[in-house]
C-alpha cells in the first residue's frame, strides 16, 4: 500500500486549495468525474470547496467508453453509464477528475466525450495519481502524487464510495519505486 485514507484525503484537500488559487470565481467551475473512480473524487474536492470556502462547485460524471481506442480490441463491448453533466458547460471551465493518469488514452476517449456536450472556456485535469508512461501527450493540472512505477506494475485506487475503503496499492516487482514512504495514489 503507497496510499493509505489519510493520505489520500489530504491529497484531495491540497488539490481543492490548487484548484481554488487558479480560480478565484469558482462560480464557473464544473467538477467532472470520470467513471468510475473519478466520480467520488469530484464530489469530495467539491465537498472540501464546500468546507472552507463555502462555496457549492457543480459536480458531473462522464462515461467515455463509447470513445476509447480500444473498443476493437476488447472481446465484449463496453458496459455503457450514464453521463450526467449540467445543463450546459458552454462558457465553463471544467476539471476533469481521475484516479490514476497512465498511458493518458482514457484521457483523451474522455476529452472527446466532453466535446460532444458543449464548448467549455478550459478543461483541465486533476488526477489522484500520475504513475507516468505516457503514449500521448497528455499532463495533468492537479496531481494528489507522482508514483514512479514499471510499466508492468498495476496501480490499483480503492475508494470508499466503490470498493468499501480508501488506499492505493501498487502490484508488481517494485523495483522502480523511488519513494521512501508507504503512502500513495493510483489506479489501474
Amino acid at each position: 500500500m503507497v496510499m493509505d485514507s489519510d493520505a489520500i484525503r489530504r491529497a484531495l484537500v491540497r488539490i481543492a486549495h490548487e484548484i481554488l488559487e487558479q480560480h478565484a470565481d469558482a462560480s464557473q467551475l464544473v467538477l467532472v468525474g470520470m467513471r468510475t473512480r473519478g466520480v467520488p473524487l469530484a464530489q469530495r474536492i467539491a465537498a472540501a470547496i464546500r468546507d472552507f470556502e463555502g462555496i457549492d462547485v457543480v459536480t458531473g460524471s462522464l462515461d467515455f467508453s463509447l470513445h476509447r481506442d480500444d473498443l476493437s480490441l476488447r472481446d465484449a463491448p463496453p458496459l455503457v453509464q450514464p453521463s450526467e453533466l449540467p445543463e450546459s458547460i458552454d462558457d465553463r471551465v471544467i476539471v476533469l477528475l481521475d484516479d490514476v493518469l497512465f498511458t493518458g488514452r482514457s484521457i483523451r476517449a474522455a476529452l472527446d466525450a466532453l466535446i460532444g456536450y458543449g464548448r467549455p472556456a478550459t478543461i483541465e485535469l486533476a488526477v489522484l495519481v500520475d504513475r507516468g508512461h505516457r503514449e500521448l501527450p497528455i499532463r495533468p493540472d492537479y496531481v494528489g502524487k507522482n508514483l514512479p512505477t514499471h510499466r508492468d506494475d498495476v496501480v490499483e485506487v480503492h475508494l470508499t464510495e466503490v470498493d468499501g475503503s480508501d488506499e492505493v496499492v501498487v502490484r508488481g516487482d517494485g523495483s522502480a519505486r523511488q519513494s521512501t514512504t508507504r503512502e500513495h495514489e493510483g489506479g489501474a
